[in-house]
């Protein structure tokens, strides 16, 4: 893979996260079908019923309403190949439902890391470690 590939790769992962960064539903969701292929392949510790970019809009309506003001900032970001990786910093107020647990109204920072492999400028399939640990303890649950 060139060097312009894994630099666009890279783009569209920043790309994605500016529209996550938005909180404004209906623009990431754009963002997601523009990016991301219908039958991606989605891995993530979030319960969802579906797969490809119905199931990352399906998550992201979840962690918009979980944390209305969602902020990820991404610490690093690798490329090689047809991959992408990046370790990001999350933040948020815990102002809806997560994983039963009543909203809180406290202030919630976690780490992530994501990686997707891209084909042809698409999101195909996507890996994902969330500190929901971090999350559990913050919100008082641990």
């Amino acid at each position: 893979m060139s060097t312009s590939e894994v630099a666009a790769n890279k783009a569209l992962f920043k790309r994605f996260h500016d529209a996550a960064n938005s909180g404004d539903f209906d623009l990431l969701a754009k963002t997601i079908d523009d990016l991301v292929a219908a039958d991606a392949v989605v891995r993530t510790p979030l319960p969802i019923d579906t797969n490809g970019a119905e199931a990352l809009k399906q998550i992201w309506a979840m962690l918009l309403r979980i944390y209305p003001d969602i902020h990820l900032t991404v610490e690093d970001l690798i490329g090689e190949g047809d991959k992408v990786v990046g370790r990001t910093t999350v933040t948020g107020t815990h102002q809806g439902e997560f994983m039963g647990v009543a909203p809180t109204g406290k202030p919630v920072t976690y780490n992530e890391m994501f990686m997707f492999r891209v084909a042809d400028g698409r999101v195909v399939e996507t890996w994902g470690v969330v500190d929901v640990y971090a999350q559990m303890k913050q919100i008082g649950v641990i």
